[in-house]
C-alpha cells in the first residue's frame, strides 16, 4: 500500500491538472439518510471521474522509468479508459483503449476526444480485457493493468482531500469496479492513522468480490450484466482482493432498483448526476440507513458518466401498474 509520502506526491502531480475536489454535506440528501452525510464530488473532474488520478500518477511514473515507451493500451468500460487517454495525450504517448461491444456511446466518444485509438472487442470488459492484453504482445505496447500500486497512489489523493477536510467520519461507502478506489481510500485512512471504516459497495449482478472476501479467495462469476458498468467485474484482482480484505470493514451489494433510486435522490437532493457505479455508494449508505443513524459519513461520487437516454430513463417516473 502506498504511504503517506507517496500519496502526497501522487497528489502533488494530480493537482498540476485539477484542483482538489469538493465536499459537501448536502442538507437533503443528510435528511433522507438520517445522518450527515458528506458526498466527495469526483464527478467534478476533467474526465467526469476519479479514475483520472490514477491514469496521471500511472503514466507519470512510466514515463520516468521507461522514457523510450511509445504506445499504451488498456482495456475499460470508460472511465479508466479516458484517464489513460488524456494522461498519455498530455505525455506525447499514442494511447489504444478497448472496450467490449455495446459501451457507453458517450463514453467512447469521450475517449476518442482525448485522442485515443478505440478498438471494439469482446462481449464484456473481461474479454476486452483479455483482447487488449493480446493487442499488446501484438504491438509491443506497455499494458496498463486495471490495478496496479500506482493507480492505487493516484487514486488515493481524492480520500487524502476528503480525510483532510472533513474529521471524524465514521464511515466511507466506496464502490468497488477492479478496486482503486476502494483500496486507495483504505491506503488514505492508514498513512493519516484514523479510525474511519471503510465500506465497499458492488452491484448484486457483479457481485465477484463480495463472493470473494467472502470465500477469503479470488472468486470468478460468468456474468457481470448491471447499470453500474463501471463495477461490471467477473474476475477480481488478487492484490486488490487481499487490500480489501485487509482494510475494508465490511462488503455490501446492491440490487438494480437500488441504484436507480440513488441516482434519482442524487440528482434530486444535490442536483449533481451519478452514473450508476457513482451511486452505488449511496445505495449501500441507504441500505444501511438504521445503522449509520446519527453518524458522520462519507460516499464517494465516483463519476457522473451517464448517457442521456439511459440517465432520462432512471428519473423518468415509473408507469402506474395496469389498473391503479
Amino acid at each position: 500500500m502506498p504511504n503517506l509520502a507517496e500519496i502526497e506526491r501522487s497528489a502533488e502531480l494530480v493537482h498540476r491538472v485539477l484542483p482538489p475536489t469538493p465536499q459537501y454535506c448536502w442538507p437533503l440528501l443528510s435528511a433522507r439518510a438520517g445522518a450527515e452525510i458528506w458526498v466527495k464530488h469526483e464527478n467534478h473532474t476533467p474526465v467526469g471521474a476519479f479514475k483520472i488520478r490514477g491514469g496521471l500518477a500511472y503514466l507519470s511514473a512510466l514515463r520516468e522509468r521507461e522514457p523510450g515507451v511509445a504506445g499504451i493500451v488498456t482495456a475499460t468500460r470508460g472511465n479508466h479508459g479516458q484517464s489513460v487517454a488524456l494522461a498519455a495525450h498530455r505525455l506525447g504517448l499514442a494511447a489504444t483503449i478497448v472496450v467490449p461491444y455495446g459501451n457507453s456511446r458517450e463514453k467512447n466518444a469521450a475517449m476518442r476526444g482525448f485522442g485515443a485509438e478505440l478498438v471494439e472487442a469482446g462481449h464484456d470488459f473481461q474479454a476486452a480485457y483479455e483482447h487488449a492484453e493480446a493487442l499488446a504482445a501484438e504491438r509491443r505496447l506497455h499494458f496498463v493493468r486495471s490495478f496496479d500500486a500506482k493507480l492505487v497512489a493516484g487514486v488515493a489523493s481524492y480520500a487524502l482531500e476528503l480525510f483532510r477536510a472533513v474529521a471524524d467520519l465514521d464511515t466511507v461507502y466506496v464502490p468497488i469496479g477492479m478496486g482503486s478506489g476502494i483500496c486507495g481510500t483504505i491506503a488514505a485512512r492508514d498513512a493519516l492513522g484514523l479510525g474511519t471504516k471503510v465500506v465497499g459497495v458492488v452491484a448484486a449482478n457483479a457481485p465477484a468480490y463480495a463472493l470473494s472476501v467472502e470465500a477469503g479467495r479470488p472468486v470468478s462469476t460468468n456474468r457481470a450484466d448491471t447499470l453500474a458498468d463501471g463495477l461490471a467485474c467477473r474476475v477480481p484482482d488478487a492484490e486488490a482482493l487481499a487490500r480489501i480484505i485487509k482494510g475494508a470493514e465490511r462488503i455490501i451489494r446492491v440490487e438494480e432498483e437500488e441504484i436507480r433510486a440513488a441516482m434519482r435522490h442524487l440528482f434530486t437532493d444535490t442536483h449533481n448526476v451519478a452514473e450508476g457505479a457513482g451511486a452505488v455508494a449511496l445505495a449501500g449508505l441507504l441500505q444501511e440507513k438504521e445503522r449509520m443513524a446519527g453518524k458522520r459519513v462519507a460516499i464517494i461520487l465516483s463519476g457522473g458518466n451517464v448517457d442521456r437516454e439511459l440517465f432520462a430513463a432512471v428519473l423518468a417516473p415509473t408507469p402506474p401498474a395496469p389498473g391503479g
